[in-house]
């Protein structure tokens, strides 16, 4: 259904949308078992701080000294961190359907994401998400995280759109369904193919601008 109102604004997730989750469940489980880790462990430690390092309240090396190097390893924080950092790679469809979509429509494009601080300024650097990007609402920069509505309220407000105007593409359905109750056109990624067809549904089909 098309919107009454034009579509102004792209909000975006970034891990699950246009990259791979840079640190989820299986990068654990593939550092667990490249550095010697058990994997249980690591994954209860990281569960217990990653929240705080997500809303930009500790370092990247604080957090691995709290679950890795709190005890001495053979490797150094250098390695693992390495590690994390090469876990992150692009779909390029995605990226090009959106900074297409973005030319095409004039759209504002916002990304609205949880991620910390080092891994975010890598993956915007790594992949050139800054530019096409407008601004990054992202949780290490402005102290919340999703699903809290105040992070999509100040996506708002920082794109200076209405919520209709808007629509809102993330993988976790719980997200989309939060973003949904500001009155967000808000759409579950599941594949490129779907998610195309999706926002042709609302208005925004490449190459078919109306002049």
């Amino acid at each position: 259904m098309t919107p009454t109102q034009p579509v102004k604004a792209l909000f975006l997730d970034i891990g699950g949308v246009l990259l791979t989750n840079g640190w989820d469940r299986n990068a654990r489980r593939r550092a667990a078992e490249l550095f010697g880790l058990d994997y249980e462990q690591l994954n209860e430690r990281h569960h217990l701080t990653f929240d705080t390092y997500e809303s930009g309240k500790l370092s990247l090396d604080d957090y691995l000294k709290r679950i890795v190097f709190y005890e001495k390893r053979s490797y150094s924080p250098l390695e693992f961190t390495r590690f994390i950092m090469e876990q992150s790679e692009p779909y390029p469809d995605m990226i090009q359907l959106v900074s297409q979509l973005k030319q095409e429509y004039g759209l504002k494009l916002l990304a609205v994401n949880n991620e910390g601080r080092e891994i975010n300024a890598y993956r915007i650097r790594q992949f050139g998400l800054d530019t096409f990007f407008d601004a990054f609402v992202s949780s290490c920069y402005v102290h919340l995280r999703k699903p809290d509505t105040d992070i999509f309220q100040l996506a708002l407000d920082v794109a200076q759109v209405e919520p209709d105007q808007v629509v809102y593409v993330d993988d976790r359905l719980m997200f989309v369904q939060v973003a949904r109750t500001l009155g967000m056109h808000c759409i579950q990624h599941t594949s490129h193919d779907s998610t195309r067809d999706k926002l042709a549904s609302l208005g925004l089909v490449l190459g078919h601008r109306s002049e």
